[in-house]
C-alpha cells in the first residue's frame, strides 16, 4: 500500500522532532535533553517532580517543633530520634530524615546531600494542575510565558551548538519544564527506542523515513526532523541497556512506576558521555488524603522508592557525581494538620533535596518559621524560601548559566549558599 507522510506522522507522533508511537512505552517518563559532549562547562542537571504534593513534613520531620508537630498529627507524627524502630534519623538535632529515607544519610554526612525545607511556589493555589504549571514555567501565578524554566536556560545558555541531542525528550509527552525553542525530541527509554528489540520494525521505519524525507540533504523543517531520528538512533545503537551493570554493586529498586530503572538509564547515559546535559524525571503519586500510610504504609513503602533509587544513582555514579547536580521537587506540601482520613490535605510550604558532588551537604538549609499556630499560612507551613532561589544558585553557580533574569523573568535572585561555584 501507497505510505504517505501523514501516514506516517499519524503512526509515529511528534513534539518538535519525530517521536515513536505512544502505545509502545512503557508507564514511567524520564525526559531528557542533550548537548554534545564537552560543550557545556556546566554539571548535568537532574531534576526530579514529585508529583502529587508529598508530604514534606513526614519525609523531613521537624521533630524539634515539639507539641506544635506530634499535636497537629496524633496519628500520622513520626517519634523522635532512638525512641524506637520508626523513630526519623537525625539530621541536626532539629530535623530528621523518615525512617525509608535512611538509605541518604551516609551521602548526606558525606556533604554531598542537603536539605532545603519552608520552601516551594510563592502562588497560593492548591490546584495540581495550576500548582505544577506554575513551578514548571518557573513563574508564579503566570501561564502566559508558554516556555519551561528548563527550556529558557537552555535557550539562554552561552553554548549554544547544533547538535540534535541537545533537547531530547524521553516521553510521549514532553514537561511543561522543558517547553520552550530548544525542542525536544521525545522518547521512553532506551530500549523502547528500538520498538522492544524489534529491530526488524526499526529499520522499516528508517526505510520509510528515508523515502519519505531527504535525510541526507534535508530541506525543510520535516526533512530535519526525520534527520533527528537516524541520528538518534545511530547514537543509542550503541547503548545496550540490558547488558548494563551498574557500578558499585548500586541496587535499583524496580517500581511499579519505572522510577528506579529510569534513574538507572540517566547513569548509564551520563557514564557514556554521550553530551546529556538535562535530565528530567517523575515520581508521582503523593496526593496522599486517605490512609497516607506514614508508619509501613503506602507514604512509607513510595518515600523508600524515592530513597533507594538516589542512593543507587548515588553510587552508580562514581566520581561522575562531582559533576551532577540532582534536584527534587514537588507542587506543594500537605496541610500540617492530619485530616479525619488518616491522611493529609493539600498543603503550601514543602522540602526541596540537592544531591551531587558540588552540593555543600550536610546541613538542612531553612529559615524555619515554625509551626505554631500563629507562625502557619492559613494551616499550612509557611514558605520563607522560592524555590526559584534553589534553582538559580544550582542554575548559575552548577550549570554555569549567568542569564538568571532570563530563566526566571521578574525574579530577584536571593543567594543561599548551597552549593559549590565551578
Amino acid at each position: 500500500m501507497p505510505y504517505t507522510r501523514r501516514d506516517f506522522l499519524k503512526g509515529m507522533g511528534s513534539f518538535g522532532a519525530i517521536g515513536v508511537s505512544k502505545s509502545l512505552f512503557p508507564s514511567w517518563m524520564p525526559r531528557l535533553a542533550f548537548r554534545q559532549p564537552s560543550s557545556a562547562p556546566g554539571d548535568v542537571l537532574v531534576a526530579i517532580f514529585l508529583r502529587g504534593g508529598i508530604d514534606g513534613l513526614s519525609a523531613v520531620v521537624p521533630y524539634g517543633d515539639g507539641r506544635h508537630y506530634y499535636d497537629a498529627r496524633p496519628s500520622l507524627a513520626l517519634p523522635e530520634p532512638g525512641s524506637d524502630k520508626n523513630a526519623v534519623v537525625d539530621l541536626d538535632g532539629y530535623f530528621g530524615f523518615h525512617q525509608s529515607l535512611a538509605s541518604l544519610y551516609d551521602i548526606y554526612s558525606a556533604g554531598n546531600l542537603a536539605v532545603v525545607h519552608a520552601t516551594g511556589s510563592i502562588d497560593p493555589s492548591r490546584s495540581h494542575f495550576d500548582a505544577m504549571q506554575f513551578m514548571e514555567y518557573g513563574t508564579p501565578g503566570s501561564k502566559g510565558g508558554g516556555t519551561g524554566w528548563v527550556g529558557r536556560h537552555l535557550e539562554s545558555a552561552a553554548w549554544q551548538n547544533d547538535s540534535p541531542f541537545r533537547a531530547v525528550g524521553m516521553g510521549a509527552m514532553v514537561p511543561s519544564s522543558l517547553r520552550g525553542r530548544v525542542s525536544p525530541l521525545s522518547m521512553r527509554s532506551i530500549a523502547d527506542f528500538h520498538l522492544k528489540g524489534r529491530e526488524g520494525e526499526l529499520r522499516r521505519a528508517e526505510q520509510v523515513l528515508s523515502q519519505l524525507y531527504a535525510v541526507d540533504a534535508p530541506a525543510g523543517m520535516l526533512d530535519t526532523q526525520a534527520k533527528v531520528v537516524f541520528d538518534t538512533v545511530d547514537m543509542l545503537r550503541s547503548l545496550n541497556v540490558e547488558s548494563y551493570q551498574p557500578d558499585n554493586e548500586a541496587d535499583y529498586p524496580n517500581d511499579d512506576e519505572g522510577f528506579g530503572q529510569g534513574l538507572k538509564q540517566i547513569a548509564q547515559l551520563i557514564k557514556s558521555d554521550v553530551g546529556l546535559e538535562v535530565a528530567c524525571l517523575d515520581l508521582g503519586g503523593w496526593d496522599t488524603h486517605e490512609n497516607q500510610g506514614t508508619h509501613g504504609g503506602f507514604f512509607s513503602d513510595h518515600l523508600s522508592i524515592l530513597g533507594r533509587s538516589l542512593s543507587a544513582f548515588y553510587a552508580d555514579l562514581g566520581d561522575h557525581i562531582n559533576n551532577v547536580t540532582v534536584v527534587t521537587m514537588s507542587e506543594f506540601g500537605r496541610r500540617v494538620a492530619e485530616n479525619a482520613s488518616n491522611g493529609t490535605d493539600h498543603g503550601h510550604g514543602n522540602f526541596m533535596l540537592l544531591m551531587g558532588g558540588g552540593v555543600k551537604g550536610g546541613k538542612v538549609y531553612s529559615n524555619w518559621p515554625t509551626l505554631a499556630p500563629d507562625a502557619l499560612n492559613d494551616g499550612d507551613l509557611a514558605i520563607t524560601t522560592d524555590y526559584r532561589d534553589v534553582l538559580a544558585e544550582v542554575i548559575s553557580q552548577r550549570l554555569k548559566n549567568p542569564s538568571v533574569e532570563q530563566v526566571f523573568p521578574n525574579f530577584t535572585h536571593t543567594p543561599l549558599g548551597l552549593v559549590v561555584p565551578r
